[in-house]
């Protein structure tokens, strides 16, 4: 590795399964000291802890038990991250949940567990780690990076998946508005748009329908894996990406270009 992220320290939530465990993977193995903050140390695809990982390829990883939808937590993941050398340098905001059902079938409950997590969460870890960097020293042109984990689901619709393709709207809106309130503080806001991404996880994802469906909306020959993700997010997290902000980079296959 190139260590791109050497002494950097980063957040990234919902860090134990799918494309935040490949990028706390990533970002670790470039030098980064990651703090994976989820609400459990199980993978949901299954498979060792991810810290435990990281360990052993010589990264440098910490799990931090939290619930994003609470200001409080998520407060207190912020300090303890900054605390280690007086910055936060990447906050990735990937936790998310989805309900999985139209807009008639989107109960009250069901739109308040996707918005609390997929969306407020997003808000909470965004307003704290903003704080952080207002505080910190410019380097290398930037105070601080927010990666937002968003999708092309945010652009399009998201066809029986309201609520979450709703709050990944709100992503979308939320980069660019950080980005056009912080630039000036040079603090960058930046979002990835996954297309479908095979993680490993069973159930309504990997539905035959749903395979087929995403298969014909993209051009690219295979469907996208964590790793595609993680290797944006590295890049918009390091020093190579200047002059960029407010931007949503697609990873998609060409899912928004067909």
């Amino acid at each position: 590795m190139t260590q791109r992220l050497a002494g950097r320290v980063a957040i990234i939530t919902g860090g134990s399964s799918g494309i935040g465990r490949a990028i706390v993977r990533k970002y670790a193995a470039e030098g980064a000291h990651v703090f994976v903050a989820d609400i459990t140390e199980e993978a949901v695809e299954g498979g060792r802890p991810v810290c435990e990982v990281v360990a052993e390829e010589g990264g440098s990883a910490v799990f931090v038990k939290t619930d994003v939808s609470c200001a409080d937590a998520v407060e207190a993941l912020v300090d303890r991250a900054s605390a280690q050398t007086g910055r936060l340098d990447i906050l990735v905001n990937n936790a998310v949940l989805r309900a999985g059902k139209p807009l008639v079938e989107t109960e009250e409950a069901d739109w308040d567990r996707v918005m609390d997590v997929s969306l407020k969460g997003a808000y909470l870890c965004a307003r704290a780690a903003v704080r952080q960097m207002m505080t910190q020293e410019i380097r290398e042109e930037v105070r601080g990076r927010l990666i937002h984990i968003s999708s092309q689901h945010g652009h399009v619709s998201a066809p029986e998946d309201f609520a979450y393709g709703v709050s990944k709207a709100g992503i979308a809106y939320m980069t660019r508005q950080i980005a056009a309130d912080y630039g000036p503080h040079q603090i960058v806001s930046n979002a990835i748009a996954p297309g479908k991404i095979l993680t490993g996880k069973g159930g309504r994802a990997v539905e035959p329908r749903w395979i087929d469906y995403s298969k014909q909306r993209t051009p690219w020959p295979r469907l996208g894996t964590p790793d595609d993700v993680a290797r944006a997010a590295i890049f918009l997290a390091s020093d190579e990406a200047t002059y960029l902000t407010g931007h949503t980079l697609f990873v998609d296959g060409g899912w928004m270009a067909a």
